[in-house]
């Protein structure tokens, strides 16, 4: 009896003749596309997580500015 793993049913659900082509043991042809989009993807993660990263580096100085400005007012 075949295992069948999560990843083989996600690949089936997405495309059937993809899923076919893996169980057959073939190579995409699209090799170089896949990896334009795959570090495409990672540039885009990183630019995600810096972005967040700038969000809360503003909130704090925000927070720090106020903070600074109640002390100016009641010095």
């Amino acid at each position: 009896m075949k295992v069948v793993k999560a990843s083989e049913l996600g690949l089936y659900l997405y495309c059937r003749r993809a899923w076919f082509y893996q169980q057959e043991g073939l190579k995409s042809q699209n090799l170089p596309e896949m990896a334009r989009g795959i570090a495409f993807h990672q540039r885009h993660g990183w630019q995600v997580l810096t972005a967040g990263l700038l969000k809360i580096l503003a909130f704090v100085c925000l927070i720090g500015a106020a903070l600074g400005a109640l002390l100016l007012v009641f010095d």
